[in-house]
């Protein structure tokens, strides 16, 4: 029995872990230093509608070269885990440059 509990946290462990996804734009030559700009985009509808609009261009000034980084972090999942009930969710979008 303790087997099949151990068994059945470790599956959910890596459910969990699985769905942190992370996309990364490189512009230019990518981040030539490491000053971070970071902000969270809020959708509805399970990610069909988008409530804010965030411009990676703005965020990453006049810099030439930048790396765009969007993922849904640990802080994302658990945010979403009470927000999903009304189909409220987010993703974080960092701009390092």
């Amino acid at each position: 029995m303790k087997r099949f509990v151990s068994l059945l946290v470790l599956s959910a462990l890596i459910l969990v872990l699985a769905g942190c996804a992370a996309h990364t734009h490189i512009v230019g030559n990518g981040a030539q230093g490491n000053a971070i700009e970071k902000q969270r985009q809020w959708y509805v509808l399970w990610g069909l509608v988008p409530i804010n609009n965030i411009d990676t261009k703005t965020m990453a000034g006049n810099a030439a070269d930048y790396t765009i980084k969007t993922e849904q972090s640990f802080v994302d999942i658990v945010i979403g885990f009470f927000t999903g009930l009304v189909t409220v969710g987010c993703r974080s979008v960092t701009v390092t440059k």
